[in-house]
């Protein structure tokens, strides 16, 4: 058996996972999310925990319940705390400015790159070189922040673009004559 898959899920206190059929739904302060459910993985939930089970020794069951647990975990943890991505930006007269659900970048370009946020995903930027990116779904907010970056990636003669906060970019040494 998968050894993610072997750890139970606690589900927090103001946490409510409902078990349906086709799907699992979690419903918390910041949100509800919901999954399908598969039919390789069985689900039990017992008082305060979700324990995941292969149904048979099949590679892909096992290999499923541990896929299952931790995307059921994430959901549990975005609903209750959320999740966040910081993003920097490097250059002279980079900036970010949010507005609402609307995020403007100056990168560099002979126009300002305009970012619409999805619902569920909060952007803010404490000061002009800093983007903070929040959400309840960890891989949206991880997706969105990866287009975000995409739209300079940092470039390896200077540094200059967007990147994750904790992100090292390894500068190359210019061309000698």
């Amino acid at each position: 058996m998968s050894r993610v898959a072997k750890t139970a899920v606690n589900v927090p206190q103001g946490v409510d996972v409902t078990l349906k059929a086709e799907s699992i739904a979690v419903k918390g302060a910041l949100g509800v999310l919901e999954l399908a459910q598969s039919s390789l993985v069985k689900v039990e939930q017992n008082a305060n925990a979700l324990s995941f089970q292969p149904v048979d020794a099949s590679r892909e069951a096992d290999a499923m319940s541990g896929t299952m647990r931790q995307l059921v975990n994430n959901m549990v943890v975005g609903v209750a705390k959320g999740f966040e991505r910081k993003l920097t930006l490097i250059g002279v007269g980079y900036k970010a400015q949010a507005q609402g659900a609307k995020l403007n970048l100056t990168v560099g370009y002979s126009h300002p790159v305009v970012f619409d946020m999805p619902a569920g995903i909060k952007v803010e930027t404490p000061s002009p070189t800093e983007i903070l990116i929040k959400g309840s779904d960890r891989q949206r907010v991880g997706q969105i922040a990866a287009e975000i970056r995409a739209v300079r990636p940092p470039e390896p003669y200077k540094g200059k673009g967007i990147r994750y906060a904790d992100e090292k970019v390894a500068i190359k040494e210019t061309k000698k004559k």
